[in-house]
């Protein structure tokens, strides 16, 4: 990769990183009500907006009144939310994988591992410590083990990817130079 487009590269994925973490803090820092709220109206909506669906398709034929939708809503509220953290923490070390792997042109991949593990744990402990300071927030070991789990899986992705690639990559390079090999010395 060219210098310029590397520095480029690995910028905009610190932006990308940076941006991500400053948006999971953000929203750690809203109060519980205020979240909860929020989290369960957007649940509310894709409840609703499914069973539109649906019955407009003949697949169901509900019309649940306003107070099941809302129980239906609170019900899956906490589920979901531990899904989202572990969702958003998945993004994160994708990110930070990705900026390191690069960084490191892909030949010190161990390093680029640790590094993306120790970042998206630290981020996850100082997060949840963060959320000791709002009001009615707490800071939960559960919730930093379910952010590490997302992270993660986060890098498990991005390893399994890059394993394969690199791995497929180098069989082709290896398969092109028997060929290249036989062809030249066939006669």
């Amino acid at each position: 990769m060219k210098k310029a487009i590397k520095i480029t590269v690995l910028l905009m994925l610190l932006a990308f990183a940076g941006t991500w973490m400053f948006v999971i803090f953000k929203l750690s820092g809203m109060s519980s009500n205020k979240s909860n709220g929020k989290s369960t109206d957007i649940i509310s909506i894709f409840i609703e907006d499914t069973l539109d669906v649906t019955n407009e398709y003949g697949i169901t034929s509900s019309h649940p009144t306003d107070e099941k939708l809302d129980r239906a809503a609170s019900l899956i509220n906490a589920p979901m939310r531990k899904v989202i953290h572990a969702s958003v923490y998945f993004v994160l070390a994708f990110f930070v994988m990705t900026f390191f792997s690069i960084l490191l042109d892909h030949k010190k991949y161990i390093i680029s591992l640790i590094l993306a593990c120790v970042i998206c744990v630290t981020f996850a402990i100082t997060d949840e410590y963060h959320q000791t300071f709002v009001n009615g927030r707490t800071g939960r070991p559960l919730d930093v083990a379910i952010d590490s789990a997302g992270s993660m899986v986060g890098i498990g992705f991005f390893s399994t990817y890059h394993l394969v690639y690199k791995s497929g990559y180098k069989n082709a390079l290896e398969d092109e130079k028997k060929r290249n090999f036989n062809g030249k010395h066939s006669v």
